[in-house]
């Protein structure tokens, strides 16, 4: 799968998800700093499902309408940075279908995945 990272995923998580097989780009090393509406064109742009820890994206697509090829949230603090990629690469594993053009949020033993947004 295509994927865009933002800068706030841990990079723990990005490499596992590229260890997965995915296709990871990583705003942290091809254009640290850019706004959140630049990385949700870039992910546009790309293709790509957006893997965020930055909730400022739900406004974008939610209060905004803006357009997005799928979002995930990640709500993990407090997780060690190991069991955060073991946590979302599962959720690809078994999930990584309904994730595509949803709005999903991934929390410690919860996925909630809201579909046909955008």
């Amino acid at each position: 799968m295509k994927l865009l990272a933002d800068e706030s995923v841990d990079r723990s998580i990005v490499e596992r998800l590229r260890a997965d097989g995915h296709a990871v780009h990583y705003v942290a090393e091809d254009e640290p700093g850019i706004a959140d509406d630049v990385v949700l064109s870039r992910a546009n742009e790309l293709g790509a499902l957006l893997v965020t820890a930055d909730g400022d994206f739900g406004e974008l697509v939610f209060r905004l309408g803006r357009t997005h090829a799928g979002v995930v949230l990640l709500r993990l603090a407090g997780l060690s940075a190991g069991a955060k990629a073991q946590s979302v690469s599962g959720v690809f594993a078994m999930r990584e279908d309904a994730l595509r053009s949803a709005f999903s949020v991934i929390s410690p033993g919860r996925v909630r995945v809201r579909s046909a947004i955008g």
